[in-house]
């Protein structure tokens, strides 16, 4: 399947920011949304900004994992329906597993969960089978919660050990159906993010407690994105990375946004992201 050849240098969109609760409260949201309305229980707000997206097609290998924080690659996936969990459990997550450990040079990885997105415009439920694509920049993982993930997903008399070398969490998405065009895809570049631009958020779950990051708004932002990437396309996006020494990047702040640009017709965004434990000998 091969991406519109109208490539456009680049786009303005309007990306929604992180704005810290008042008095320096723990910023946190419930995981589990209100049926009716789609919403969320929060302690913070968000605002809206235009932002100008770079496109990098043609320009891919301009960003890398450990430079930019996410990385492009061509790759055909055998299992193509998505249709079926215990089928992308046996079918994808196997082929998968393998393509990161190619990709990245890993010695081991672990997936822990994925999700399936289908753009349903007006559909208010978001629960765990029916989500959309998230409309907030944010990054999936903190130093804690990331730590937390190898401890919760991995038998206890591996991850001590697992946790004294280089480790990451990578998540692995691909358009699937058709193109991506509608709702796509923006990363910041690493390079461009402060260090007082995130700020950790509490997760709430029935019977425990997440972390993933906000990220305010800073006019420094570099965003790209791959225009009408394909189901043959994936992106690496790091998550997290257990070096922080400022030699490479440890995270990427992303989101789904609405391109004004989209031709009218144009078939809503279906895609998938596998969430990776990523470990290194």
């Amino acid at each position: 399947m091969s991406a519109p050849n109208d490539t456009p240098v680049s786009t303005t969109a309007k990306l929604l920011y992180f704005v810290p609760p008042e008095g320096g409260a723990r910023a946190y949201q419930h995981i589990n949304a209100d049926a009716s309305t789609g919403e969320r229980k929060k302690n913070f707000t968000r605002e809206e900004k235009d932002v100008v997206v770079e496109n990098l097609r043609g320009k891919e290998d301009t960003v890398s994992l450990d430079t930019t924080g996410f990385q492009y690659f061509r790759h055909t996936s055998k299992h193509t329906s998505f249709t079926n969990d215990e089928e992308i459990y046996s079918q994808y997550y196997p082929e998968s597993i393998e393509l990161i450990k190619k990709l990245t040079g890993a010695s081991r990885v672990e997936l822990f969960d994925h999700i399936i997105r289908r753009r349903r415009p007006g559909q208010v439920d978001d629960s765990p089978d029916r989500r959309q694509p998230v409309a907030q920049v944010h990054v999936d993982q903190t130093t804690q919660s990331s730590i937390a993930r190898v401890h919760r997903h991995l038998p206890a008399s591996d991850a001590p050990k697992l946790l004294e070398k280089r480790f990451q969490i990578i998540n692995l998405w691909r358009p699937i159906s058709h193109p991506a065009v509608d709702w796509p895809l923006a990363l910041c570049d690493y390079r461009s993010v402060g260090p007082n631009d995130t700020v950790p958020v509490a997760l709430v779950y029935d019977d425990h407690e997440g972390e993933t990051l906000g990220v305010k708004y800073n006019e420094n932002y570099k965003w790209k994105y791959l225009h009408g990437m394909t189901p043959d396309e994936v992106v690496l996006i790091k998550c997290f990375d257990s070096i922080q020494d400022g030699s490479v990047a440890i995270f990427t702040p992303h989101t789904g946004f609405s391109d004004p640009s989209t031709p009218e017709g144009t078939p809503l965004r279906e895609s998938i992201e596998l969430r990776a434990l990523v470990f290194y000998d």
